[in-house]
């Protein structure tokens, strides 16, 4: 059974740091290009920074220079590193395996605000 868990929200004021976790089961996941989307309250879900099975990246115009995603595959987890956050990235996180793309996790609130 394909899960996926993540961890690391809260808040945090503008300029901040968070990291987001996701855990990953049931799948090869090294095999699996990984994404990170988020959904804004009143606003689609939104691609914000994947990560292919090789390692390379891809970022929103929104988030680049800002965020970075990573995975460990040892550990089937990917990451993703948010710095200067802003209130605009309040959302609900979530991440998403390539080959799976209906299997979501709770995904994890983050909050941006003083």
């Amino acid at each position: 059974q394909v899960q996926l868990v993540e961890s690391g929200g809260g808040l945090v004021p503008p300029g901040g740091s968070l990291r987001l976790s996701c855990a990953a089961s049931g799948f090869m996941f090294r095999a699996n290009n990984m994404k990170w989307y988020r959904q804004a309250p009143g606003k689609d879900r939104e691609l914000v920074a994947d990560i292919n099975s090789d390692g390379r990246t891809n970022y929103a115009d929104s988030v680049k220079g800002r965020f970075t995603i990573s995975r460990d595959n040892a550990k089937n987890t990917v990451y993703l590193q948010m710095n200067s956050l802003k209130p605009e990235d309040t959302a609900v996180y979530y991440c998403n395996a390539h080959w799976y793309p209906g299997v979501w996790g709770q995904g994890t609130l983050v909050t941006v605000s003083l």
